[in-house]
């Protein structure tokens, strides 16, 4: 997986993770993907991403901690639901943070949605949910937190979820854990 330029290995996800406390285990990456587009050269329209980990305990990750649905090529202008832990001022990374609208396309620099929404450096890679109903927490994952102009920091853009996001997705889906 490549971040600014380099490309990480050794991943591990800790769902629940708070203050050294990891009630819901460490699940090792056995697998990183991303889009050509984004891998060849960080093209923000396909800043997207997946880690497939290995099962522990002989539970797989939803087993133990659940997981949301996904949609791709979906109509844009959706309301969505855009949650991060934001790390810059005035946030420190400590608190889950949301932001909520209408999305609407990047009419400046990209082919990605927009949304009205505070949150700062640290929240990339957070989820944005279609179809997300307070009650239960559960919605559809349509894009990912991905970036901000600096003269625009009232704005947060993320990846049209289309056949590139999907294609990460089905590889994903089929990578053998043996």
């Amino acid at each position: 997986m490549k971040i600014n330029g380099t490309f990480h290995k050794n991943w591990v996800f800790v769902p629940g993770y708070d203050r050294g406390e990891r009630p819901n285990g460490t699940w090792p990456a056995t697998t990183l993907l991303t889009t050509p587009q984004w891998d060849s050269g960080e093209n923000m329209n396909y800043d997207v991403a997946a880690a497939v980990v290995a099962p522990q305990g002989g539970r797989s990750l939803t087993d133990v901690v659940g997981g949301q649905g996904v949609a791709f090529n979906q109509p844009r202008g959706r309301q969505m639901y855009a949650f991060g832990y934001p790390a810059a001022a005035p946030f420190d990374g400590s608190k889950l943070v949301y932001c909520s609208g209408r999305a609407f396309d990047d009419f400046l620099n990209s082919d990605d949605q927009g949304l009205n929404c505070t949150m700062t450096g640290g929240s990339s890679g957070g989820p944005w949910f279609s179809s997300f109903t307070d009650g239960t927490g559960s919605g559809l994952l349509n894009s990912v937190n991905s970036f901000k102009y600096g003269f625009a920091d009232f704005w947060m853009f993320g990846p049209y979820f289309g056949p590139e996001a999907q294609a990460v997705y089905n590889a994903a889906q089929n990578t053998s854990l043996t």
